[in-house]
Parts: C-alpha cells; structure tokens; sequence
C-alpha cells in the first residue's frame, strides 16, 4: 500500500477551519446535553424510578434517532459535496428530499407515543410502575418529535454550508427555555400547576418548538437564502431521488439496524434491578456529554473532508481524513477523564447513591476507555460517508453488531445471568476489531467516490497517485 508522501500539511489554517466549525457544534450539543443533566436533576427527587423511566424514554427517542440519521447523514453528503462545488440547485435539492424523508419518520414515532405509549414502556422494561411513569411523560413529549426533527433538518442544512453558529445560538434560545419551563412545570412555580414528569415532558416540547422558531429568524436576519427557497427543495426528478437513495440506503439500513440492535441492548439493561436502571439511565445522559463533544469533530469531519472530494481537491480530503480521527480520539479522551474525575458530585446530584452510584461510576469507568475506539470507528464512518463510501462502515457495524454484539448480550443476560457490567462491556467487544479494519480502509483512499463533476474528473489522477486501481 503506498500512501502520499506528507509535504508541509497547513496544520494552522487546518486547525482554524476544524476550530470554526467544531467547536459551535460541540458547544451546541454541550449545551444540549447539559440540559439533559440538568432535567435528570430536576426530577430526581421524584425517585430512582422516575429517572429510570426518563431514561428509557429517552432510549426511544435514540430508535427514532436511528430512524432518521440515515437521512441526516446522506443529505448531509450531498449538501457538503455541493457546497464545495458551489451548486445551489443540488443544495436545495438535497435539502428537500433530506426533509421530505425526516419528517415521516417524524409523523410515525409521534404516532407512536401518542397512540400507544404502553406498548413502548412494556418493549423497554417489565416494572409496572416505571411504565407508568414513562407512558405519563410519552403522551406530551410526542409532539416535540417532529419539531425536533424539523430543527435538526434545517441543522444539518446550516453546517453543512457552514452557517454552524446559528444552530449553536438557536439551541442556546431552546435549552435556556426548557431550563425554565422545567423549573415553571415540574414543581409548579408562577401560579403553574405541579406537573411532575408531566412538565417536563410539556418544556421539552415548548422548547423544540422555540428552537425550529430561532433558526428561522436567524437564518432570515442573515440572509441566508438555502432555507427559503421552498420551490427549489422539491425541485428533483426520478434520477434525483435514485442517486439520493443509492447513497442514502446502505446508511439508513446502518442506522436502523444498529438503532433495533441498541434497543435489543436496552432491554437486556432494562430488566435488571431498579438501581441498575437508573444507574443506566444517569450514565446515557453523561455520555451524551462525550458524544455532544465527538459530534463537533465528526461535523467538522464531514464538512472538511466532504467540502474537498466535491470541488476535487482529493488529495487535501485524503490528508484532512487521517489526522481528524487521531486528533478525535485524544480530545474525546480527555472529555472523558475529565467527566470522569467529577463523578461523585455529578452521580450524586442525579440521586444516584448506594448501589446504584457504584453501578453508575463502574459503567462511566469501562466507557471513558472504550469511547476512545468508540469514537475513532464512529468518525471515520463519518468521513466516508461525506465522501461518497456509504457501504463499508455500514457493512462493518451491522455484521459485527448481529454477529457478535447482540449474541455476547443476550447469552451473558439472559442465559448466564451475568453481572450488569459484564453485559455492558460485551456491547463494545466489536470496537478494538473494527477500528484495526477502517484504519486500513482509511490508508487505502478507495473510501473517495464523488459524487459532483469536480471531483469525478480530479479522481483517476488521485487513484494514480496513490497506486489505486
């Protein structure tokens, strides 16, 4: 395998156009996430069952996550690519069949909190009272769902033209509201009544219509014209929606697969003691800590790398490619241990204690380590995609996932009854093994197919460069 010889790689102006695009986003999902540790707190007086059932709802929220990022993550292929080659039509294009695709799955997870909420809480756990709890705050945050979605859409559409302090500013607007109606709304400040989980179901839903709200006037107020050209996003053909699919499919499978795979995971962690649950749930929402950081460098990722293959500048994206996903790791490790070494007042604060503090902290420990790997398979699957390779990454995490993930969780659950940690570090067993694969995948280059007329005619010289047939 023959790589490019490294000539005097620009790492200052590389460092400032990462700085400038992941940094907005990594303090847009810090923000969010914060948020998130923030509602936990609120309600945690309320019982371990109570956060335990927030969690799990929250586990729901991931599928519909899953159902969707598959769009998210081939509009936003398109949208860099045609970024870099300057063609607004594709961009408005992309945007609309992104948005068209989004928001059924939109309608469809709404539909399903609002009409059947039982039969959620009863796939992700057996205890009747945290069903309960969890059908109660269902009912009311269903209708968040689509403005969600919609606000991530017009997100994606924004970074990927780099527009990325709009969504940071706008989600400021959003968090700072739910921070307030939670505080209105769970206990019943300002003549409101006490709504309990209830409340916080209602500002989290106030607050997604808030954040869709501040993006729109601060898109308006800036000029920025993709947004409002409504005519232009359902302005494709048959040929468009095909090439859309083509390169959209193998990430939506990735997505759902993985999404049906997780929550064969969260069932498992589901049926174990009420400590373990909330344990479970306090841990995903610090892991969103991690994963709001790691989002920044894969944003960034996909808007550098991607930006490049489309306007044919091949050989940068390729340079560009290899030094994101060890520069990713080493951040995203130290966000860990940092996270890490202010377990105990952050357990605390989430009504962890006893036993499921211990549970708490135990799992945070695997996971800081693991996350490293984690993270690196996480953005280089990123990268691909933005350049035009939706397949490998996908084939990797679902043959894996189902092969081994999902069987070393199900046997240590329900057929050895193991320990909860024991369960836990068999859902990442696959990480170390993949992440060798796409570093030999990454030194390769054959991930950059693109898909403009720019980078289509820079590539058979790129492939000679490299030795690729």
């Amino acid at each position: 395998m023959t790589r490019i010889k490294k000539s005097g790689f620009p790492w200052g102006s590389f460092l400032k156009s990462l700085a400038a695009i992941a940094f907005p986003v990594a303090l847009q999902n810090l923000l969010t996430t914060t948020a998130s540790m923030v509602d936990t707190m609120m309600v945690a007086p309320l019982g371990e069952q109570t956060v335990g059932a927030l969690g799990l709802c929250a586990q729901f929220s991931s599928l519909m996550f899953s159902g969707y990022w598959g769009f998210v993550g081939g509009g936003s292929l398109f949208i860099a690519q045609y970024w870099g080659a300057e063609n607004d039509e594709g961009i408005e294009r992309s945007y609309g069949m992104m948005l068209t695709c989004m928001m059924s799955v939109a309608a469809l997870f709404s539909c399903a909190t609002l009409f059947a909420p039982r039969l959620v809480m009863q796939v992700y756990t057996d205890k009747e009272t945290i069903q309960q709890i969890g059908v109660s705050y269902l009912r009311i945050v269903g209708f968040a769902y689509p403005m969600q979605i919609l606000s991530m859409a017009m997100s994606t559409l924004l970074r990927g033209t780099e527009r990325v302090h709009i969504p940071m500013a706008a989600s400021i607007v959003s968090v700072a509201t739910n921070l307030f109606l939670n505080w209105v709304f769970i206990y019943g400040h300002l003549g409101a009544p006490a709504m309990g989980v209830q409340g916080a179901a209602l500002a989290t839903a106030c607050a997604a219509v808030i954040n869709v709200t501040a993006i729109y006037v601060m898109a308006r107020a800036s000029g920025h014209v993709y947004l409002f050209r409504v005519r232009g996003h359902f302005r494709w053909t048959k040929e468009h929606l095909k090439l859309f699919f083509i390169k959209c499919f193998p990430i939506i499978c990735n997505e759902i697969l993985i999404g049906i795979g997780n929550m064969v995971i969260n069932i498992t962690l589901g049926r174990q003691n009420d400590e373990v649950i909330a344990a479970v749930a306090v841990f995903r929402t610090l892991e969103g800590l991690i994963i709001g950081f790691f989002a920044g460098f894969s944003n960034a990722s996909s808007i550098l790398v991607g930006k490049c293959v489309g306007a044919g500048e091949l050989d940068t994206a390729f340079e560009r490619a290899k030094r994101l996903v060890y520069l990713c790791s080493g951040v995203i490790f130290t966000v860990g241990l940092c996270i890490l070494a202010a377990h105990r007042p952050i357990l605390t604060s989430m009504s962890l204690s006893g036993e499921s503090f211990q549970a708490g902290l135990t799992l945070l420990t695997i996971y800081v380590f693991v996350s490293v790997i984690r993270m690196g398979n996480w953005l280089q699957n990123d990268t691909y995609r933005a350049s035009g390779d939706a397949v490998t990454g996908t084939v990797l995490e679902i043959v894996f996932m189902y092969l081994m993930v999902i069987p070393a969780v199900l046997i240590t659950g329900f057929a050895l009854h193991s320990p909860y940690w024991v369960i836990f570090i068999c859902c990442y067993i696959d990480e170390p093994i993949r992440y060798i694969i796409m570093q030999i995948h990454l030194y390769s280059g054959k991930w950059i197919r693109p898909v403009t007329d720019q980078g289509m005619a820079a590539l058979p010289a790129f492939r000679e460069k490299i030795k690729l047939k």
